[in-house]
């Protein structure tokens, strides 16, 4: 009779194993094309809504008046962040793609070249010499891939990542929309003051403000309290021009 012996153990790991499974971590997304024009839409939607119901209000008691200016106001911004959001990004993408073609070329119509420029960044970078050639004559067998590491290298793009215009858009449109709408809401349910678009401005402003510092170093008490000085500020400005444009035209 045989005896079994002891069962295979997993192969111990080492302590740089155990410190890069305790380091990994995952990052935001920092470069897509949907948050920027999201929270600077949803913003910009609360602060330049109100500010213009402010104006109106200064200069008129007609709340009629005021709710119309303010859907007008939520209308044109909205439509004006869209294609102003998609011109911007379009054009931006565009000369990414021209600078990347050009690359492109350069790479074709010259290989040792970009290979040895590919190799002195690595010198640059700590590399020894003769490793960095190494590296960069591994990676120039690729003519795709070396692109890719130019492009990135030189100019800090990802061929393949490049900001969606439609998506910032779209984003954009409807963030200002949403934002733009708080302030007009308590006017389609009757309100004949501005107490109460106030009040719901206020509160978008410091939820809008909070949740930016999910994704910054800041507090959501400090991100929320700033975005409600800002638009406060805004809006007393705004609020104290129609009073006296108001008072000048009357």
């Amino acid at each position: 009779m045989t005896s079994d012996g002891p069962a295979p153990t997993a192969p111990a790991r080492s302590a740089a194993d155990r410190e890069a499974e305790r380091i990994q971590h995952e990052h935001s997304d920092v470069t897509g094309g949907w948050l920027r024009p999201a929270v600077f839409g949803a913003s910009d939607g609360l602060v330049s809504n109100f500010a213009l119901i402010a104006g109106v209000t200064g200069g008129t008691d007609e709340s009629t008046t005021v709710l119309l200016a303010g859907l007008a106001g939520l209308a044109a911004g909205a439509f004006s962040m869209a294609a102003g959001e998609y011109i911007s990004v379009r054009s931006q993408a565009e000369q990414a793609l021209a600078e990347i073609e050009l690359e492109r070329v350069e790479i074709a119509r010259n290989p040792k070249g970009e290979e040895f420029e590919l190799a002195q960044m690595y010198v640059a970078k700590g590399l020894q010499p003769d490793l960095a050639r190494q590296v960069a004559r591994q990676l120039s067998r690729d003519p795709d891939r070396v692109l890719g590491v130019h492009v990135r290298e030189e100019l800090g793009l990802d061929p393949g990542e490049l900001p969606s215009a439609t998506l910032a858009a779209v984003t954009s449109f409807l963030a200002f929309a949403l934002g733009a709408l708080l302030p007009v809401l308590p006017y389609l349910f009757g309100a004949t003051s501005m107490g109460p678009a106030l009040v719901l401005t206020l509160l978008g402003l410091f939820l809008c403000g909070a949740f930016v510092t999910r994704l910054t170093p800041r507090t959501w008490w400090f991100g929320g309290a700033r975005q409600v000085l800002v638009g406060a500020v805004a809006a007393t400005v705004t609020y104290g021009f129609g009073v006296a444009v108001g008072a000048g035209i009357s």
